[in-house]
């Protein structure tokens, strides 16, 4: 052979090879990283993702979330296999036999890239699409692509060292974005199907795995027909590999794509009011003070996947929000037709226009948009200008949202119509919060009347006042003349409240028990001479209620301003044998890997004895047995042993009632946003009418279940009641002639 010929064949093998000689190179130049930093094995193990926080209900049911990208990580056990399957009959049909690289796929990619024809350019493996959305490229040359594709090699090959084969597809499928704020294939289950991921049908896991070669193109809620077309190939996939017998596939292939669209917004979901109550007022402060020992910094609860385990029970949170709606849906309907007959509408008859003018005034500059033009540099007048000038918007009403055009000014006025509520549920023997309801509507409302509003309480405060007669040896059966009674104050004219039904009885003998089941004021203020007001105000803080109380004897017939959590969770204490225990709703959080970061405990203070609460029970038994509270009885049906107390403010501007059962006490505010928003009559303005039935409804729906084991036992009698007397029959039968309780749902309010 001639010296040239041996040279041509030389030149032509070096030819050849070259390219692969060049590759090796690079490839392991890039593995030394001379040409790019490469992700640290510590970075391959734990790869930085957004994980929302999630909120559990104590039945394990997820109440929401918190997050950046709405993703939550499941572990490859936790994966429906039609997922898993479709995945790889799609993505990389080779996956289990490659260690990170197709070299054919990586030949295409690389011919791709070079050439510009992006449709050779595909057939990445999983590990490399997963090293690809880890680590995303960012807007490169063609030959820069080049590299990044052999760099993407690189990761794969690592990953595949560092992870199972079935951690590198349950990181892919944790990682994949399927949009519409479904980041995650758990989030995407529960978003276009409502579903969890591990109880997937096969052409709804098909349509997500569809989605993974390019998620705007495939979006089912845009372009649905073009995701049932790209669903049917996953599915042809599946059978051409194998995971799916033909005979399925031209079944399924006919369904549609069965989208049951569940969006998750803040303002939707089970107990809106109490996870932004959660995000705002508790995760914030906590977060601020523990450390992430990953980031070194304070958790974040949008970010770092946090778990926060509630006493929220998600079926009694389900069935208040279901009375809250049903009760202010009806209550609205009547405030409405009554506001067609009021001059100031929605404001009272003796409202003058200064006063609304105010109220108006102040609600503005409480805005948006007020803040916005503000900063814009317009002044009073042209902003009030602004606010009068009509605009398209959409407005909450009892029929959903409306499209319609109104000025801002017009929709102040129109808002303050609507009345609200809050309701909160707590378990006495152990201080859980298991519902807990701030509003009518968050997406329109969103101040929290549950624990941030506070709303003066009405009688619903006397039952404290009767608690210091009973603790002092008093029974529920000692009686006391019905006169007016007077209170002397320093420096001051004497306190001398009167009765809401005038001199009815004047001087005839009553019950305590009686007393209050018909809140009679002359009576509670008898109580109250007997102790000075710092007592009362004692007791209450040692009940719990930290709300700023003046120590005056007005207080006893409820003029301060307290919130529903505050009123419920101090009842509970009578529930609960004497015993405060400090309202909890939240048992423990944990961090993304489980790690339990702290549990919570509740405080104790036994404040009474178990005698004397059970006196305040029966005391406070009259008042759903024959007063004010007593359509429990004859509307609700609700025949077990109850004690409450309903409660209504001047002008109606209240509505109260706290009802309480051995295994559940709960609480109900409703009033207009302005006290100055109420019903003309009191016989729908008054607790009873307008916050006692969300309390009937949500029993009767607890009682319905079953499975949530809340019984209609009476409470428990102490074996050592000694010779308290707690029959009162024959005392209030008396009462009863003497003093008639005509309007049993009457309230003597806190005149």
């Amino acid at each position: 052979m001639s010296n040239t010929t041996s040279k041509y064949i030389c030149f032509t093998w070096l030819l050849v090879w070259s390219p692969f000689i060049i590759l090796f190179l690079l490839v392991s130049f890039i593995s030394l990283e001379v040409f790019t930093d490469l992700p640290s094995v510590a970075e391959l193990q734990n790869p930085k993702s957004n994980l929302a926080t999630v909120i559990y209900s104590s039945d394990m049911k997820t109440l929401g979330k918190y997050y950046a990208e709405n993703r939550v990580s499941v572990k490859y056990y936790e994966l429906d296999k039609d997922l898993i399957d479709a995945l790889i009959a799609t993505e990389d049909a080779r996956f289990h036999d490659h260690s990170g690289v197709d070299v054919r796929a990586l030949g295409r990619a690389v011919f791709g890239a070079l050439t510009g024809k992006s449709s050779s350019g595909g057939g990445s493996t999983l590990s490399q699409q997963l090293a690809k959305m880890m680590f995303p490229r960012q807007k490169l040359s063609k030959p820069k692509m080049v590299l990044q594709k052999l760099k993407e090699w690189v990761i794969a090959a690592r990953l595949e060292r560092n992870y199972t084969k079935d951690e590198i597809l349950a990181l892919y499928l944790n990682k994949f974005d399927f949009l519409n704020q479904a980041v995650g294939v758990k989030s995407a289950a529960q978003i276009y199907f409502n579903r969890s991921q591990d109880s997937l049908e096969v052409q709804q896991a098909a349509m997500l795995i569809g989605m993974a070669k390019n998620p705007s193109l495939f979006n089912p809620i845009k372009k649905a027909d073009t995701t049932l077309h790209r669903r049917n190939v996953v599915m042809m996939q599946m059978v051409v590999n194998g995971f799916l017998t033909k005979e399925k596939y031209d079944s399924l292939k006919k369904l549609p794509l069965g989208i049951i669209y569940h969006p998750e917004d803040h303002n939707d979901g089970l107990a809106p009011y109490f996870r932004e109550y959660l995000r705002e007022y508790f995760l914030k402060e906590w977060c601020a003070k523990h450390i992430n020992p990953e980031t070194n910094k304070p958790y974040n609860i949008y970010k770092d996947g946090l778990k926060i385990y509630t006493t929220i029970d998600s079926r009694m949170q389900q069935y208040a929000e279901e009375a809250v709606n049903e009760h202010m849906t009806d209550l609205q309907k009547m405030f409405t037709k009554e506001c067609k007959t009021k001059k100031n509408a929605p404001f009272a008859w003796n409202v003058n226009k200064e006063q609304i003018e105010n109220i108006m005034m102040s609600s503005m500059k409480r805005s948006d948009r007020y803040r916005s033009l503000k900063n814009a540099g317009l002044s009073k007048e042209q902003i009030v200008a602004e606010f009068k000038k009509p605009v398209s918007m959409t407005v909450y009403s009892l029929r959903g949202d409306i499209d319609t055009t109104m000025s801002p000014w017009d929709s102040i006025r129109y808002y303050k119509s609507f009345l609200h509520t809050g309701f909160v549920s707590i378990e006495p023997t152990t201080g859980y919060v298991k519902a807990w309801v701030g509003g009518v509507n968050h997406r329109h409302f969103k101040f929290d009347h549950a624990k941030v509003g506070r709303r003066q309480v009405g009688s619903t405060f006397k039952p404290f006042v009767y608690a210091m007669a009973i603790q002092e040896g008093y029974s529920p059966c000692y009686q006391v003349p019905n006169v007016r009674t007077c209170i002397e104050i320093p420096d001051q004219p004497a306190w001398c409240p009167d009765n809401s039904d005038g001199d009815k009885g004047t001087g005839k003998m009553v019950t305590l028990r009686y007393a209050l089941a018909g809140s009679i004021n002359y009576v509670t203020a008898w109580v109250m001479k007997q102790f000075p007001p710092e007592a009362l105000v004692t007791l209450v803080r040692r009940l719990g209620i930290t709300s700023p109380i003046d120590a005056v004897p007005s207080i006893c017939l409820g003029t301060p301003d307290i919130s529903v959590f505050e009123m419920v969770a101090a009842n509970a204490t009578f529930a609960n044998k004497g015993t405060y225990i400090q309202p909890t709703f939240i048992t423990r959080i944990e961090d993304k890997n489980g790690k339990v970061l702290e549990e919570f405990f509740p405080e104790t203070d036994e404040v009474f004895s178990e005698e004397k609460a059970y006196a305040m029970i029966q005391l406070m038994r009259g008042v759903v047995d024959y007063g004010t509270g007593q359509r429990l009885r004859f509307r609700y049906n609700l025949r077990n042993e109850i004690a409450g107390k309903t409660g209504t403010t001047q002008n109606n501007a209240d509505g109260w009632f706290m009802g309480l059962t051995p295994d559940l006490v709960a609480g109900c505010w409703v009033g207009g946003e302005e006290r100055s928003v109420h019903f003309n009559s009191t016989n729908e303005g008054q607790g009873a009418s307008m916050a006692l039935p969300i309390w009937g409804k949500f029993f009767q729906k607890v009682y319905a279940d079953p499975n949530l084991k809340i019984s209609k036992n009476g409470f428990v009698k102490p074996s050592s009641m000694g010779d308290v007397q707690l029959d009162c029959s024959a005392f209030d039968a008396q009462s009863a002639k003497d003093i008639p309780m005509e309007n049993l749902d009457f309230d003597g309010g806190s005149n």
